[in-house]
């Protein structure tokens, strides 16, 4: 497993630490449990409360219709590139020197199994084919 760098760590530091904050703000303000009625007449505890939806639009500030959570904004064309950029800023790169010895081994890997193919084939298989089928006879 690849080292975490100092701003790998800080974040998730930073990251742990508000995990931890909101657990406490939780742990003081607890979100009331409401009771719902069943189909059977039972009530049953419902720790999240229902949106009511009105048939009336939402105005936002500026007196414009709100925008609905479904519909994208105009300026998202180029959001793909955006967060490309920010995860190659994640990514560990390896150094200068590990790409260097990884290479020379990939280098070596291929010269070994280049030179044992070869005596495979012309040392062992191709004697082997023509004693088997007569051609040298």
């Amino acid at each position: 497993m690849a080292k975490k760098s100092k701003t790998q760590k800080a974040k998730a530091s930073a990251a742990r630490q508000q995990r931890k904050i909101e657990r406490e703000l939780e742990a003081a303000h607890p979100q009331p449990v409401q009771a719902e009625a069943t189909e059977d007449g039972k009530k049953k505890l419902s720790l999240f409360k229902k949106s009511v939806e009105s048939d009336a639009p939402a105005v936002s500030e500026g007196g414009k219709p709100a925008r609905k959570a479904d519909e994208k904004p105009k300026k998202k064309r180029f959001q793909f590139f955006r967060d490309v950029k920010a995860e190659m800023k994640r990514v560990t790169w390896p150094t200068r020197i590990d790409v260097l010895r990884w290479s020379g081994v990939v280098v070596v890997a291929l010269l070994f199994f280049g030179v044992f193919v070869a005596i495979l084939d012309n040392a062992i298989i191709t004697p082997l084919l023509v004693l088997i089928s007569g051609i040298g006879a």
